[in-house]
């Protein structure tokens, strides 16, 4: 495992932001669309409801809304801003990044900005860029987004896929500083891991330039998510672990340290396999997947937000985020707020 570089000042989130759109689907909504049930979907899964964005509502639309409550709490202006990150596979559009639409409606013209594309683990990813963005020198105020419109790519013909998936977006401000001695939220140690291999255990097949849309094939529903939830359990449960552990090891921590859990919001069943893995209790785990479903990249985020307004994190707690997501991808953080 590479070890970080001494670090030139200590990276701390400021601010933290999130955004849900208006419109609530409930289990009962969905029974009237697809063959399913509630006690189904909660049994299963743990999800009783999720978001859906208006029609008129793109992912840049749902970031700017969180990034701006995250500016908010963090006293940053949008001209402060040097690096923007949107971590999103419901981007606007292909080009250009749904970052510089965000940084259009901002008005943050002094950032850099692009896309990642790490499916749920993007906020994690992101968050990572920008600490080694940070502490390079090269960006001292960052904001990080992490972004959904997923009902745009959900087949709602499928029962599988189509209860498990909302909209929304969460957002953070990361800022570099000198002062050791701060150690406000600061971010003690972060990891993250890839494993191409297993590209197609959860995947969206067509729409980009190995499958196109065409006229012949525009029935298929490519362009829409395909998922085999079995695999994607068990690797979720063990990635997610081994992640977690990692990034306390590199801190200096084990798993009694910890304060509060925010785990990927993907499904009840794999979050309780990885805290009881870990021994931690499910007083100290913070879920909201029953309200919003998995909002892919967004949902460490908004848990997050939701987590530090709510007061469920209190300064000096130690925090650990962690996700995995389709790529495969996973990642883990672990932060002194």
């Amino acid at each position: 495992m590479p070890k970080d570089r001494p670090l030139s000042c200590i990276t701390s989130i400021t601010g933290t932001g999130s955004y849900l759109p208006e419109k609530v689907m409930t289990n009962a909504d969905l029974e009237r669309i697809v063959d399913t049930t509630d006690d189904w979907i909660t049994s299963r899964t743990g999800i009783r409801e999720r978001r859906i964005a208006a029609d008129d509502e793109a992912t840049s639309d749902l970031a700017t809304k969180a990034a701006l409550k995250a500016m908010e709490q963090a006293h940053v202006s949008a001209e402060e801003l040097d690096l923007i990150i949107v971590a999103t596979i419901s981007p606007d559009t292909f080009f250009p990044a749904t970052a510089c639409f965000v940084q259009r409606k901002l008005g943050a013209k002094n950032a850099v900005c692009f896309d990642i594309s790490a499916a749920c683990s993007g906020f994690l990813y992101a968050l990572q860029v920008a600490r080694h963005f940070i502490n390079a020198g090269n960006r001292n105020t960052a904001l990080i987004i992490g972004a959904e419109k997923l009902s745009s790519m959900v087949n709602w013909e499928d029962r599988n896929t189509c209860v498990l998936f909302g909209d929304g977006a969460g957002a953070a401000v990361v800022r570099g500083d000198a002062d050791s001695s701060n150690t406000s939220r600061r971010i003690l140690s972060s990891v993250m891991f890839s494993d191409g291999n297993q590209t197609d255990i959860l995947v969206v097949p067509g729409g980009g330039s190995a499958c196109p849309i065409t006229p012949e094939n525009a029935g298929d529903k490519l362009n829409t998510i395909r998922m085999e939830g079995r695999e994607v359990y068990k690797n979720a449960v063990n990635a997610m672990r081994d992640a977690a552990e990692q990034a306390l090891q590199k801190a200096g921590l084990t798993a009694d340290d910890i304060d509060m859990v925010i785990p990927h919001q993907a499904n009840r069943r794999i979050i309780e396999a990885i805290t009881d893995r870990l021994g931690i209790p499910a007083e100290r785990t913070f879920v909201n997947l029953e309200k919003y479903g998995n909002t892919s990249a967004a949902a460490v985020a908004i848990a997050l937000d939701e987590a530090n307004r709510s007061g469920a994190i209190k300064t000096g707690d130690i925090i650990l985020l962690v996700a995995f997501g389709a790529g495969l991808t996973w990642a883990a953080t672990v932060i002194e707020w």
